[in-house]
């Protein structure tokens, strides 16, 4: 069994996703192989709690407010409106429910108690748990951890280098305080990135860097393929290619051996030989559903045919850690605080942000 390596170079990264693709396929699948059961995919459902309005001008995003997408937003939803969604998701095959909330950062008050109800319904159901509501503070997470939070998403998106070409309105370390504030908890951490957005190999690389030398390691790492949307500072980019994506699960699988590597977005444009190759490479985990927050997904049947044809088998829930207990509202050790933490502005400009948000005035 190969030892995780905690302390890889760009320099390193880059060799590796540079190599004769039979030669970093066979390595990539070798590692898998070791760690994993090459035949088994978790499967997770992504489900938009609140859509819209978000303050932030992240580039890629189509729920950002300032930006002219024509998304239709919604309102926090109530917990029987998630629940139906989950048992919907369980009976597709989905092991995992993400919440994804278009929030800058977690506010103490009642929408947060919520989600918090949420996290309790979805876990009793004996699925696994996912949010991504922003940036939290330690007793949120220990507020989401005793509702029994299974993981928490916080995507890096890109390399600390490339972010400020994408990002203005908060900053790269505000990413790794959430992600370590995750971490004083029992919840798993999920993130990972975002490629196509202009960036670079070395940037690509760069993220594989902060993400590899996180310890521990994430235990999930979502690879996601920029869909460019109209009226998005980003709607001009090309799309990845396929190789590009199998690259980078091949890269992430040698050098996160343990963690599970998702298809996420993107996969509206790859044929099922591409997603094959892309599971060959290492990938072991996907979003399935309609629909990832505002972007179109493959159809749940589309999913389970090609499952069916490749021999893959969905994931069980809680196959990699234990069910975490959930503490009813009224028995929790953590309450709210109140919190008005002092999250970074960097406030510099980006061009193609700018622009984009002036396009529809």
């Amino acid at each position: 069994m190969s030892i995780t390596k905690h302390n890889w170079t760009k320099e390193e990264i880059i060799a590796i996703y540079n190599k004769p693709m039979m030669d970093l396929l066979y390595e990539a699948a070798s590692i898998h192989r070791e760690h994993h059961d090459p035949n088994v995919v978790q499967v997770s459902t992504l489900l938009s709690i609140k859509t819209g309005g978000c303050p932030e001008d992240c580039g890629y995003c189509p729920q950002a407010a300032r930006y002219h997408t024509d998304i239709e937003g919604n309102d926090l939803m109530s917990v029987n409106q998630v629940k139906a969604q989950a048992l919907r998701a369980k009976s597709g095959g989905s092991s995992r429910v993400c919440m994804g909330a278009a929030w800058r950062n977690v506010k103490d008050g009642p929408e947060f108690d919520q989600v918090l109800e949420m996290v309790r319904t979805i876990n009793k159901l004996d699925m696994e748990v996912c949010c991504t509501l922003g940036m939290i503070t330690e007793n949120q997470a220990q507020r989401l951890a005793e509702a029994g939070l299974y993981a928490y998403n916080h995507n890096l998106d890109t390399s600390e280098d490339y972010y400020k070409e994408v990002i203005s309105t908060r900053g790269f370390e505000d990413r790794l305080q959430t992600i370590e504030n995750v971490r004083k908890t029992n919840v798993t951490v999920c993130s990972g990135g975002i490629i196509g957005m202009g960036e670079s190999v070395e940037d690509r690389a760069g993220m594989l860097v902060a993400l590899s030398t996180l310890n521990p390691q994430p235990e999930s790492v979502p690879i996601n393929a920029l869909v460019a949307v109209e009226g998005t500072p980003m709607e001009e980019e090309k799309p990845v290619e396929i190789w590009e994506m199998i690259r980078m699960v091949a890269t992430s699988r040698i050098i996160m051996p343990e963690t599970q590597v998702r298809l996420s977005a993107g996969r509206m444009n790859m044929s099922r030989e591409g997603q094959a190759m892309c599971f060959f490479a290492g990938a072991n985990s996907i979003f399935a559903g309609d629909k990832l927050l505002t972007t179109p997904n493959p159809d749940v049947d589309e999913d389970m045919k090609m499952f069916e044809l490749l021999g893959l088998n969905p994931q069980k829930a809680f196959t990699k850690v234990t069910q975490p207990q959930t503490v009813e509202a009224v028995d929790s050790q953590y309450s709210s605080l109140g919190e008005k933490p002092k999250w970074s502005r960097p406030g510099h400009e980006i061009e193609r942000n700018l622009e984009a948000s002036q396009k529809g005035k």
